[in-house]
Order: structure tokens, then C-alpha cells, then sequence
């Protein structure tokens, strides 16, 4: 008899989720983390003495209503502080661009730049509210194909608003709705396609827009950072029976007559179960764990291929006290305005950043994300000192001169030079700081080249594409072998969808 229904390996949000399910589906489940807690990408930790993090992932905006019920996250401490404005953006000539919840409030905002554009904001919501209607239905469903997404809006007027969004560049889309340049460098955001002018853009955005369709209470900040949704997951699965070992290193699937069988530890320790899924990417899941000598021949170079291009950045920094931003608030403000802040005055500044990465280089002003989520949640640190955290756009997987190792101290240091542009006295406030290059994240969070979706969102590996054509969403060539991480249909962000996808289709087997 095997040990274990089934083992997951990795403690990821997404490997907790599936856990939880499959757990009260009746199943004897054993989770194996390789480092000494729980959470992979979706991890609070102390970087710096007396600060705490989200290391990787930051903010919740897509963690499905339905796991967060079903796996009764709340009642195990996990809690969303609301952010309002995001994000706030500051231009270097001394403009800003604050946007809210409202629409009248942000319409206010943008009339500063350009009446048309304040009047466009509703279409621009509109928008993506029906591109996201149009995906949102399959979020938690196995992967649709091209053809079943189109037949689901076959007739209606969608059809056509469809055809275009296959198409339409992000480029194109954010000229159409916005005419003035710093407000379409605000609105202007292309995820791991990258250049704001490539074909299908903004299909593989809609993605992140099915945020839409989020409640209001489950989107903002997580209180105590996002480490406390991997916290919630954990103690609701272990409420449900799941085991979960911390510090247990995976070194090899166990595979016999092409079937999986169970595991062995980089100890030397074998675990057998009648199945295992794997929250690691699918790359290093099926050409590490499972070996490309073990898999089906046609398998070996599509899962090589599996593209893993888009770089980014991520740099946290520990602060004595809040930056100074005063030049865009001379009436004062409050300092919750600069919990979300975003950096890219212009579409120029966007694609070069791009282009940047894509011929090798880290971008020289990179798309930044700006976060300090310490002035609305107490938790993070001691009182009146700050962290601040950022997610920056793009840098190369493998940069064409140099190594990450030689180039991790100047690129950081060419970061807070830009910042300093918009709060000059930030040097001042560092206690210390600390940059994650793509290859420090393929080594802290075991992602194939530091991809933070596992694999790409671009359009030859979204919907039944993922990770790609003909592995069925969650199975894999090896019998009793599953994916349920960010690689798997839906992809990426924090969203819980993927294990909860996963563990449906094995309860469904069974």
C-alpha cells in the first residue's frame, strides 16, 4: 500500500489550495516544502532585522471568493487592508495621477491632463469589464480552447468585441482611449508580452483584469504581508487532515513503466503514494523531477520549448522613515496615498524599458511598481519606520554582458537613482536594501529562470495552451502525475484557481 493518497510538491499558495480540497475529498494528503515555511512565491519574511516583507508576490486582487470561502481562509487570520488610490502616480516635471475607486474621483484627477481623457475612463472600464466577461467564466474550469471561448459567445455582439481583442496591441488600444502621454504611460500595462505593440496583448491582459469581477473586501493589501494567505491555506489544510513537511527537498519523481509512484528526498528518503501533483513550475517539474529520459520522446522538446523569457525585477528596502513626496501634495496628504505607487511617465518609457530586456540588458529606468504597505499596515514593522518593496520591468533572464552576480549592486543602485527623482531624500532613509535578480528568484523560489508565472502569458501558452498543446491542464505524459501551479490554466498572480482547478479534475477521477 502506498504511504499517502497523494503527496504535493511545494507549499505554494496554489499547492496548499489543492491540498485543502483534496483533503476534504477524503483523500490522505502529504505536502512537501523544500524551505523551512510555507508560501513559495506567496511569502512574508524578515529581510532585514525588525522588517518583514512579501517577498515576492504583493498584492491581492485576484485570490478566488470560492477558495477563500471554501478553505475558510478568513477564520485562519487571513485579512485584506483596502487600498485607495491605486495606484498614485508621481511624474517627474511634479504632475500626479492619483486613481481611485471612484470613477468621478480619478475623472477629477485626469481632467488636470486632458478633459477627453477624464471622459474616456468609463469606456475604458467598460472594456475590460467585457473582456473579463468574456474569460472570467472558464477561471475556474478545466482550460478552454480558442474555439470553445468563441463558441461561448457565439451570436452575440461579443463575438466581434472578441476577434479584436484576439488581435488588438495594448500599444493600440491605450491610444485609442487616452490622448495625453503621461496618461497613457499610467494606464499602459503589457504583463509578460512586453511590447506594448505586439499583437494579442491585450487578450493575455485580460487575465489580470478578471480582477473585475473580485469582491471588493478580498482586494488590497494583506495584512501581515502575503505570506499570511500561504498561512491560512496551511492551517485550514491541516485542519482538514493534510501533513506538511517543511525542509523536505524533492530531488526525484518516482516513475515505474510510466507511471508515478511517489517521490525520493534529496536524503535519500522514499515517500510512495497512488499520485503526486506538482506545485513547481512544469519546466522543472517534468525536465527536472521527472527527467526528459522519462518522458515520452514528442514530449521532451515541447517542454523544453515552454517559453520562460520575461525577466523582472524585485528590490526591497528597509527605511527609517517615509520618503519625502511632499512636492506633490502641497496641501498635504495623507500617507496611505503612497502605499501603491506606479513609475512610467510615457509608452516611450514603457517599451524602451522592453526593449531594454529583450536585447540583453537590464532596463536602464525599468517600469516600476511601487509599494510601502507599512503606512496602512502596522504589523510590518516598528512604528515610524517603513518598508518598500518594488517590481520592476523588465530585466533580461540572462543578461547579454556579465552575470546577475556582478551586475545585482549596480542595477539596484541604478533603481533607487531613478526613485530618487521622485522622492529626493530616499538614499537618506535606506537602512539597508536588497535586490531579487531573475536568477536570486530562480534560487530562492525554485522558478526556472526566475519566471514569476512559471511560464509566460502570451498567447501560444494561454487558455488550453498551458504549458502547452496537448497536456491536457493539469495531467501530464506520466500516469498519476498532476501540475497545479501557476503553469496550469489560468496562470499566474495569487488567484488559488490553479490547485483548486487541479485537485477538481483529480476528485473527478476518482
Amino acid at each position: 500500500m502506498p504511504d499517502h493518497d497523494a503527496i504535493i510538491i511545494g507549499g505554494g499558495h496554489n499547492g496548499l489550495v489543492c491540498a485543502g480540497y483534496l483533503a476534504r475529498g477524503g483523500l490522505d494528503v502529504l505536502v512537501l516544502e523544500r524551505r523551512d515555511f510555507v508560501g513559495g512565491a506567496t511569502a512574508t519574511e524578515e529581510l532585514f532585522p525588525g522588517y518583514r516583507v512579501s517577498s515576492c508576490s504583493y498584492i491581492c486582487h485576484l485570490l478566488q471568493a470560492k477558495v477563500i470561502d471554501d478553505l475558510e481562509m478568513r477564520k485562519h487570520g487571513f485579512e485584506v487592508l483596502p487600498l485607495d488610490p491605486e495606484p498614485f502616480q508621481p511624474y517627474p516635471d511634479g504632475r500626479r495621477l492619483a486613481r481611485w475607486h471612484s470613477i468621478e474621483r480619478t475623472q477629477a484627477e485626469l481632467a488636470s491632463f486632458s478633459l477627453r481623457d477624464a471622459a474616456a475612463l468609463p469606456d475604458w472600464h467598460a472594456f475590460w469589464r467585457r473582456a473579463a466577461g468574456i474569460l472570467y467564466p472558464w477561471f475556474l474550469k478545466p482550460p478552454p480552447s480558442l474555439d470553445e471561448v468563441k463558441a461561448s459567445v457565439s451570436g452575440t455582439p461579443d463575438a466581434q468585441f472578441l476577434e479584436r481583442l484576439l488581435t488588438v496591441s495594448m500599444g493600440d488600444l491605450v491610444r485609442e482611449f487616452f490622448e495625453d502621454e503621461a496618461v497613457r504611460g499610467s494606464f499602459l500595462q503589457v504583463q509578460d508580452v512586453g511590447d506594448p505593440e505586439a499583437a494579442g496583448g491585450a487578450f493575455c491582459y485580460t487575465h489580470i483584469r478578471c480582477d473585475a469581477f473580485s469582491r471588493p473586501e478580498d482586494i488590497g493589501i494583506v495584512r501581515g504581508g502575503m505570506g499570511m494567505i500561504a498561512n491560512s491555506l496551511a492551517d485550514s489544510a491541516r485542519e482538514a487532515g493534510v501533513h506538511i513537511r517543511t525542509g523536505a527537498v524533492v530531488d526525484t519523481i518516482t516513475v515505474d513503466n510510466g507511471t508515478a509512484r511517489g517521490v525520493v528526498l534529496e536524503d535519500g528518503t522514499e515517500i510512495s503514494a497512488s499520485r503526486v501533483i506538482s506545485g513547481a513550475d512544469p519546466k522543472r517539474t517534468l525536465l527536472g523531477l521527472v527527467g526528459a529520459d522519462r518522458l515520452p520522446p514528442d514530449w521532451v522538446t515541447p517542454a523544453r520549448e515552454m517559453k520562460t523569457r520575461t525577466g523582472y525585477l524585485k528590490f526591497h528596502a528597509a527605511l527609517d522613515r517615509l520618503p519625502d513626496f511632499s512636492r506633490y501634495f502641497p496641501d498635504g496628504y495623507d500617507p496611505r496615498y503612497i502605499a501603491s505607487m506606479k513609475i512610467c511617465p510615457s509608452m516611450e518609457y514603457y517599451a524602451r524599458a522592453w526593449h531594454d530586456a529583450a536585447a540583453g540588458r537590464p532596463a536602464a529606468r525599468p517600469v516600476m511598481e511601487v509599494q510601502i504597505p507599512s503606512v496602512i499596515d502596522d504589523s510590518l514593522t516598528q512604528p515610524g519606520q517603513h518598508v518598500m518593496s518594488v517590481w520592476g520591468l523588465y530585466a533580461p533572464v540572462k543578461p547579454r554582458d556579465g552575470d546577475w552576480e556582478q551586475l545585482r549592486e549596480s542595477v539596484g543602485e541604478a533603481m533607487i537613482d531613478v526613485l530618487c527623482e521622485y522622492a529626493p531624500d530616499l538614499r537618506d532613509c535606506i537602512v539597508d536594501w536588497s535586490l531579487f535578480t531573475p536568477a536570486d528568484l530562480e534560487r530562492r523560489v525554485w522558478l526556472t529562470d526566475g519566471n514569476i508565472r512559471h511560464l509566460d502569458i502570451v498567447p501560444e501558452q494561454f487558455l488550453d495552451l498551458r504549458p502547452m498543446k496537448g497536456c491536457g491542464g493539469y495531467g501530464t505524459p506520466i500516469q498519476g502525475l498532476y501540475l497545479c501551479g501557476a503553469g496550469t490554466h489560468p496562470g499566474g498572480e495569487v488567484t488559488g484557481a490553479c490547485g483548486h482547478n487541479a485537485a477538481h479534475v483529480i476528485l473527478d477521477t476518482l
